[in-house]
């Protein structure tokens, strides 16, 4: 499909760059393709109202890293400012990352990180260099020892509308992590369950909506415009996740029961359908995953999604409207534009019917 099907444009006052207190009272918008009317203004806390007793919420357990490292290039007496964002480990001592100013950068680098306040610093060596500022780092620590480091020196990697417009402060590290983080690995949150509260899963538990965790660790590139002028020309960064056989029981079972699957993210929305069989059943499944979801995907899993407002020609936009249908979508962004809703990451959130019933 063309990519410019899904651009639009957004006024720059509609991108959030705090989250709301409480987080659920975040803002809900209800998208009903096959219904009258197609929209509904509610808030987040409203979200048990429309899932019934026996529906499982699956979440996303991922927990974001401090990927983002400011360090220094050295060479002979020159020495460069540098910014890298980590985006996807290769090895026990190697990550693929994102590097600004990248022009500055040859093989064979060295590269010295440390925190603002000084203290350790963390070195690493340029082992190639790929397109659009991609480096592989191969880094003088590995395993536990490497991941101590990143905790110790890295910042909250909050993309780049955000950051670019504020400091990253110590608040990101508690409003840019999910109430079910305990993983570590993701270079990104999974941002519909930044909603959550104890009072909202309190809410659901008193409904009867049971919820079930799975991972998939998100990757900077899942948020990233797609360049392609065409979807089949775009590449998909490949993420690891996992669905445990106990959860594939839980989903399974729920279905089996007359339950529906609501997933709480794009991310946990992806490993699912990752995870489902051909007959809708989802099977354990532990590894890469560079599933791209696009209009006229038949979805397997999932009976309803709930998502914040994505970027324009974003993959996220796009799976949204391959759940919901492209019209829909773009009708429901510009009704979330004009009804001032908070958009991206920090933003306010959509509850989304499917176009088509599931199989």
């Amino acid at each position: 499909m063309r990519v410019d099907l899904f651009d639009f444009e957004l006024p720059p006052a509609r991108i959030a760059l705090r989250p709301v207190e409480p987080r659920d009272a975040a803002r809900l918008l209800v998208v009903r393709p096959n219904a009258t009317p197609q929209f509904e203004d509610r808030a987040v806390l409203d979200l048990p109202d429309y899932l019934a007793p026996g529906d499982v919420l699956a979440v996303n357990d991922t927990r974001v890293i401090r990927a983002r490292l400011y360090g220094v290039r050295s060479r002979g007496d020159t020495a460069a400012r540098i910014e890298a964002t980590l985006i996807n480990r290769e090895g026990e001592a190697l990550w693929r990352a994102l590097v600004r100013p990248a022009k500055r950068l040859k093989q064979g680098d060295v590269l010295s990180f440390a925190s603002a306040s000084g203290g350790k610093s963390l070195t690493a060596e340029v082992r190639n260099k790929g397109e659009d500022g991609e480096v592989l780092l191969a880094f003088a620590v590995s395993g536990v020892a490497l991941d101590a480091a990143i905790e110790q020196i890295g910042a909250m990697p909050l993309p780049p509308y955000i950051s670019s417009r504020r400091p990253v402060d110590e608040w990101d590290a508690q409003d840019y992590q999910t109430l079910f983080a305990q993983k570590p690995g993701a270079v990104a949150a999974p941002t519909a369950s930044l909603h959550f509260t104890p009072r909202l899963l309190d809410a659901l538990a008193a409904r009867g909506v049971l919820i079930q965790k799975v991972t998939l660790h998100v990757g900077a590139g899942t948020f990233f415009p797609v360049k392609a002028d065409d979807t089949a020309n775009h590449k998909m960064h490949a993420e690891w996740g996992e669905v445990t056989e106990a959860a594939a029981a839980h989903f399974n079972t729920a279905r089996a029961s007359g339950g529906r699957i609501v997933a709480a993210g794009t991310t946990s929305l992806r490993i699912l359908e990752q995870a489902a069989q051909s007959d809708g059943r989802i099977a354990a499944f532990s590894g890469e995953t560079s599933l791209f979801i696009t209009p006229g995907y038949k979805f397997k899993s999932a009976d309803l999604l709930l998502t914040n407002f994505h970027l324009p020609r974003s993959t996220l936009f796009m799976l949204a409207c391959a759940f919901s249908g492209l019209e829909t979508m773009k009708a429901a962004y510009a009704h979330a534009i004009a009804e001032r809703y908070r958009f991206y990451s920090y933003g306010d959130a959509c509850l989304l019917f499917p176009a088509e019933k599931r199989p």
